[in-house]
């Protein structure tokens, strides 16, 4: 197993991305609903401008540790406003394994940074 080692900076520039994308796509579906992001949920004001904003940062790996904390944050509280009165503090009641698991992943991704593939490794900040 140790060939995948290699591989580590690859697979954790491709966890950042992903989780980046599925961070701001619910951002986008909100403020520009429409044929291409329909949605059936209402704007939720600051949640979804820190959604678009954030989100490319962290997918791009620009500022990553400030912009993905605060992202973990946003999960963290929105867990706790949106999901939770849903149907309790289960996740898997509630609907709300996607906030938990971005925002655990979100508060990994502010303590390692962008890692060798971002933005801030490129302006010598990762």
């Amino acid at each position: 197993m140790k060939f995948l080692v290699r591989f580590s900076n690859l697979a954790y520039a491709l966890l950042r991305m992903v989780l980046a994308f599925l961070f701001m796509s619910h951002g986008y579906q909100r403020v520009f609903t429409g044929p291409i992001f329909p949605s059936d949920f209402p704007p939720l004001g600051v949640a979804n401008v820190l959604e678009v904003i954030l989100g490319p940062l962290i997918f791009l790996g620009l500022f990553t540790p400030i912009a993905a904390f605060i992202a973990s944050g946003e999960m963290a509280v929105a867990y706790f406003l949106a999901h939770v009165p849903r149907g309790g503090m289960l996740p898997l009641n509630n609907m709300g394994e996607i906030t938990v698991a971005l925002s655990f992943g979100f508060l990994y991704i502010a303590t390692r940074g962008g890692g060798r593939y971002s933005l801030d490794a490129m302006r010598g900040r990762s």
